[in-house]
């Protein structure tokens, strides 16, 4: 098993948790080791659908990054990654506190990778498991990746 360099993983936060989408879900990397990840997003009233409970998309955009981190991981170094395909079960609804995703990869392969993700709360009770698949796209690259430091160590 490799060993992802701590250096690395800063370099993806500071590059990551400020991008917009991950700003406007209040998203952000919290850990990445290698085939793990850790990720949470802070409730807020935005997050909330017409019933007043956290809106599933918000759920499958958890289940969608976490499961990708994981996955990333493992990924050859400078590699671009996209999903094609997610699932999702909502097994308990919430209004506010964290949401706390962990994720791991299932298989990495040279051109697809298979993420598993969890969201629980605060209190671990667990709120959403799925499952995303991804596709390695060498011609995507991470906006400000220049001068990274080695992924692996």
């Amino acid at each position: 098993m490799k060993t992802i360099n701590p250096l690395w993983v800063e370099a993806i936060r500071k590059i990551v948790n400020p991008c917009p989408y991950f700003e406007l879900q209040t998203m952000s990397i919290k850990e990445l080791t290698f085939g793990k990840s850790h990720l949470e997003i802070d409730l807020k009233r935005d997050h909330l659908q017409p019933f007043g409970v956290v809106h599933g998309g918000v759920y499958a955009s958890l289940i969608d990054a976490t499961g990708f981190w994981a996955v990333y991981t493992e990924a050859e170094p400078n590699v671009g990654m996209t999903t094609v395909e997610l699932k999702i079960n909502y097994l308990a609804p919430t209004v506010s506190g964290k949401l706390i995703g962990y994720g791991k990869c299932i298989k990495m392969g040279k051109t697809l990778g298979l993420g598993d993700a969890r969201i629980e709360n605060e209190n671990g009770r667990l709120l959403a498991h799925g499952t995303t698949t991804l596709i390695v796209q060498s011609e995507l690259n991470l906006d400000g990746n220049q001068d990274m430091p080695e992924k692996f160590i």
